[in-house]
């Protein structure tokens, strides 16, 4: 096995010098480097992790913060995972997850004084998230994949959730659906303030409001079951609904065993259009699922280059990115089949429009009981 001593050797260089390009101690110059980096290829020299952390006072590795539950991880997180580590691995880094649960701060503090990691990505951030404080407090450079309330002096990737909703009731709208159902998150991840949870609510009621329409949002349990439960209870305050716009992957399946259940078929009697999804669990679905394509790779990725340029530059700017999600329409969506209240003139389930409600502070002329979660 060759020692850097034989690099040294074969680059006619010194040990120090094989020592600076490795660790980037000391600026050496480009033809020194590529002269001490032909003789690692030449003799496949591997240098040891450790001893050359030790030297740059780096460990170079990253950690990604990502609270997992029973449920695991599905194709569309694993997407950002994927991304971020591809990006780290090109830089010279490792990722590793770390699946320290939101509210285990003491577990944070404890990972964190271990000096371990070079830098953190935070995921599944809440609007109030003390994580940040914990790793700010600790020295840990840190971007977030998300974003919290209040982003000053952070840096973020995240989906622009107002494009992504505003496209989605869009693409339902043009297709002539009026009686539209926004299936999220569970109701205790929203009282806790989980950001995608949240934004997409506000954010759908504000898109319906623009074409003049009633929304109606329906909290789901993350599960099958969660999803025919949401079904159960949208048919119960809307029975006339034709389309379903859901933001749980895990909901999404037991939406469409319970459309088959009911005898509707999809897409003619109801669509379906599943936000924030990947198109390998778009493709499980039958019909497959017309679904705003998660950006996760690409988030995960530009979370990893903004995290490294904060731990190469002293002064790096704040990064803060959006990206929405792109429509791919597939089978699950199509023209609206089914009378709804509004043409047939039955009024049993009319409601006064969104646009006609009393606009009292909600975000972007949204009533303020959505803005403030009492629906």
């Amino acid at each position: 096995m060759a020692t850097m001593h034989d690099v040294a050797r074969l680059a006619r260089v010194s040990v120090s010098t094989v020592s600076y390009v490795l660790t980037g101690a000391r600026p050496i110059s480009q033809a020194t480097r590529e002269k001490v980096r032909a003789a690692m290829a030449e003799l496949d020299y591997q240098p040891h992790a450790m001893a050359r952390g030790l030297a740059s006072r780096r460990s170079r590795i990253l950690g990604l913060l990502l609270p997992i539950d029973e449920r695991g991880m599905g194709a569309t997180e694993t997407a950002f995972v994927t991304g971020a580590a591809s990006a780290a691995s090109a830089a010279g880094y490792h990722l590793v997850l770390s699946p320290v649960d939101a509210d285990d701060l003491d577990g944070l503090r404890r990972l964190a004084s271990q000096r371990m990691l070079d830098g953190a990505l935070l995921m599944e951030v809440q609007l109030e998230d003390d994580r940040v404080a914990v790793l700010r407090e600790a020295g840990v450079p840190l971007v977030l994949i998300g974003r919290t309330g209040d982003t000053t002096g952070l840096s973020y990737v995240d989906i622009d959730f107002d494009r992504t909703v505003r496209d989605a009731v869009a693409h339902l709208v043009g297709l002539g659906h009026r009686r539209i159902v926004y299936v999220n998150h569970s109701a205790t991840t929203i009282a806790e303030g989980y950001g995608p949870a949240l934004r997409t609510r506000d954010a759908f009621a504000a898109a319906m409001a623009e074409h003049g329409v009633e929304p109606l949002m329906i909290p789901a349990e993350d599960s099958a079951a969660g999803g025919r439960a949401a079904l159960d209870t949208a048919f119960d305050r809307a029975p006339d609904l034709t389309a379903v716009l859901a933001m749980n992957e895990s909901a999404v399946f037991g939406i469409l065993s319970g459309l088959a259940g009911r005898g509707l078929t999809v897409p003619d009697d109801v669509s379906v259009v599943s936000m924030v999804t990947s198109p390998q669990v778009a493709e499980l679905a039958t019909p497959a699922l017309t679904a705003m394509t998660s950006p996760g790779s690409a988030l995960g990725r530009i979370a990893v280059e903004a995290l490294l340029c904060h731990l190469e530059q002293d002064s790096a700017p704040i990064h803060q990115q959006l990206l929405p999600c792109t429509l791919e329409v597939r089978g699950s969506s199509g023209p609206s089949g089914r009378p709804t209240g509004d043409a047939a003139g039955d009024d049993e389930q009319e409601t006064q429009p969104a646009a006609a409600l009393p606009r009292d502070g909600g975000p972007r002329g949204v009533p303020a009981r959505y803005s403030r979660g009492e629906w």
